[in-house]
């Protein structure tokens, strides 16, 4: 009986986080009275499994007196506990909606600066994370933010034929958008939308 009870309670412990990271978009309650909200180091929402990794670990790291976790938050560049580490996760200050509408927009980039670009490997998912992290930018801590440009731009720079060498993360990921967008427009106009 002992041991359906601690199983009940761990399978609770963890589901109310998993529950509420992953359809409640990155908050618990608690998270959301904090101001904080759990996404993917790409940016993107929070998945079940790496709720569930950063949850799990937790666990062990609470049965170890937080310990880990503390050396972890200290030793990484964007304060990650292990279970984090493990996921791929961040804990990011959430914007206020205020902020969203005050969100600086993404400055022009003139089109000679990217016009030799092939951005055709770049799909819709990719250009939206783009997007998304360039209208928020703003929002996240230095470090987070650091981080999030380097990591879209490390994955996305492959697949940019003629792109130029020497452009910061972000400075890369704004061209990068500026171009996408137009090759959106010129499909339009092609195909008589």
């Amino acid at each position: 009986m002992r041991a359906v009870i601690s199983s009940a309670a761990v399978l609770l412990v963890i589901g109310y986080d998993v529950l509420f990271e992953v359809y409640g978009g990155g908050r618990t309650p608690g998270k959301r009275v904090a101001g904080v909200r759990v996404v993917m180091d790409g940016g993107e929402p929070v998945g079940l499994r790496a709720s569930l990794i950063r949850n799990i670990i937790r666990l062990i790291e609470f049965a170890l007196f937080y310990v880990p976790a503390l050396i972890s938050v200290l030793a990484t560049r964007n304060n990650q506990r292990l279970g984090d580490l493990a996921a791929g996760t961040l804990v990011v200050r959430d914007t206020k909606l205020e902020s969203v509408v005050t969100a600086t927009p993404v400055p022009e980039v003139t089109p000679e600066r990217y016009a030799t670009w092939d951005v055709t490997g770049i799909g819709d998912e990719e250009a939206g994370a783009v997007r998304s992290f360039l209208e928020r930018r703003n929002q996240l801590r230095p470090g987070a933010r650091r981080a999030l440009a380097e990591q879209l731009a490390g994955r996305l720079r492959p697949l940019v034929a003629g792109a130029q060498h020497g452009l910061g993360d972000e400075a890369f990921l704004e061209h990068l958008a500026a171009a996408k967008a137009r090759g959106r427009m010129r499909e339009n106009r092609e195909n008589g939308q």
